[in-house]
């Protein structure tokens, strides 16, 4: 491995290469590992590689050395070569030795899923602590395959004093290298993970929280616009968000409702970017209601919400409150299909993010949802108590409200959490107090 092999060459065009063995996971029948490489091809499209033909293998074990046998290798380097591709992408991942008799064998560069999935997310990452997960994961993934590209870091360790010779102690300063830098990643990662856990503690004490969560690319950030009324990022693309956002559903309710939009998930993500990710995925933790976003006219449609909640498990968060979204119906030309889908999962939504009406129905079954878990209080503030009267107008949802010569009888709807924070639990009337007052009292 060289150092090309760390950044994913761009701009040109790329042959793939898969195989179908039944003794190999995700690539054991025909139909998994054609749905493997109609991914993989969109992966190569978020980062702007023009994607060439297809060369597939039909093997009864698989070769250590090589994945492929060494003849299929050949034959499948001199028509890549033939089609005008410069490098050969595997839809699996592949050792540093494999990669290297590859390479031998080819003459080609050559790069496995992992390395373009690590490189989507390296130039895609907009927030601090994203940044630092992915290169910890880069580099966690580089350290094993550091042997035969003892080269790499050269460029970087700018001016320092010259060691001599190259093979083996050129090798272990740059796996001491990456390890250093791996633990200065990790100590810089948990400095912003205390900052935004601060704010997480921050937004439960004063909101309540939908998040949208599912498989890359199912439309989570053009749903996140149409119900929140923003403008976040929204491609056709996988990955093309991977920080957790936040916005403001509905300004109007008290507390504030907040929406989070997080990374999408995929199956077989790399392990060290299933680790470095799981903070990020971890936004969801806070929530109060996960909206689970599913692409209907997606054919793969059922994997992706396995793998959703195979995620929301890990997490230890899949007995969340939570609803299947299933978005892009305005894609699906089959009805009958989406009438099937729809009887199979009762209860969930059938929208297209570019449909007000559906928007709309979404939007207010989250407010409601929010709504319906709020306490009722009845209460009765004096005059004098001037702050107790703007806490309860600044924090919670009057209903009713009945004056009276001494004081202000409250009716509110508000989260018990906040208003055990507001101090007023001495103002509360009794059953039959309120009763009293809602049958007697007209309303102002």
């Amino acid at each position: 491995m060289n150092q090309d092999d760390y950044t994913l060459p761009l701009g040109q065009k790329a042959s793939l290469v898969s195989l179908v063995c039944d003794k190999f996971d995700n690539h054991s029948t025909v139909l998994e590992t054609n749905n493997s490489l109609r991914e993989l091809r969109e992966l190569l499209k978020t980062l702007g590689i023009v994607d060439g033909e297809e060369y597939i293998q039909n093997r009864k074990n698989i070769d250590p050395a090589t994945m492929l046998g060494e003849g299929k290798l050949q034959e499948i380097a001199d028509a890549a070569r033939e089609e005008g591709s410069s490098l050969l992408v595997f839809d699996f991942e592949l050792t540093a030795s494999q990669l290297r008799n590859i390479k031998e064998i080819t003459k080609m560069e050559a790069v496995d899923r992992n390395t373009v999935i690590l490189e989507i997310f390296a130039h895609h990452a907009r927030t601090k602590e994203a940044k630092i997960q992915i290169e910890i994961s880069r580099l966690q993934y580089l350290l094993p395959r550091l042997t035969s590209m003892w080269g790499h870091f050269s460029k970087q360790r700018g001016g320092g004093r010259a060691v001599g010779g190259e093979g083996e102690q050129q090798l272990e300063l740059d796996r001491r290298m990456v390890r250093e830098r791996i633990e200065n990643y990790k100590r810089q990662l948990e400095d912003v993970q205390k900052s935004r856990e601060q704010q997480k503690k921050k937004r439960q004490n004063q909101a309540v929280t939908a998040a949208l969560v599912g498989y890359t690319n199912a439309g989570k950030s053009s749903l996140m616009n149409r119900l929140c009324k923003v403008n976040v990022l929204e491609e056709n693309k996988l990955f093309a968000t991977l920080d957790s956002t936040f916005r403001t559903l509905n300004p109007d309710s008290k507390p504030p409702m907040i929406m989070i939009d997080t990374v999408g998930f995929i199956s077989n993500l790399p392990n060290t970017l299933i680790q470095g990710f799981k903070t990020t995925l971890e936004s969801a933790l806070e929530a109060d209601l996960l909206l689970i976003v599913c692409d209907i006219s997606d054919p793969n449609y059922q994997k992706h919400l396995r793998v959703t909640q195979e995620v929301l498990k890990e997490l230890k968060i899949e007995g969340k409150q939570q609803v299947i979204v299933f978005n892009k119906k305005d894609l699906l030309n089959d009805p009958v299909r989406a009438r099937i889908i729809m009887r199979n999962h009762p209860n969930s939504f059938l929208v297209s993010s570019y449909n007000e009406e559906d928007m709309t129905n979404l939007r207010e079954y989250v407010i409601n949802y929010f709504l319906s878990q709020q306490e009722h209080y009845d209460l009765f503030i004096p005059y004098e108590a001037g702050e107790a009267h703007s806490r309860i107008r600044a924090n919670a949802n009057v209903i009713n409200t009945v004056s009276h010569e001494q004081g202000i009888f409250y009716r509110i709807r508000i989260p018990d959490f906040i208003f055990q924070q507001l101090g007023l639990s001495n103002y509360i009337l009794a059953p039959a107090e309120a009763k009293e007052w809602e049958q007697n009292r007209p309303s102002v």
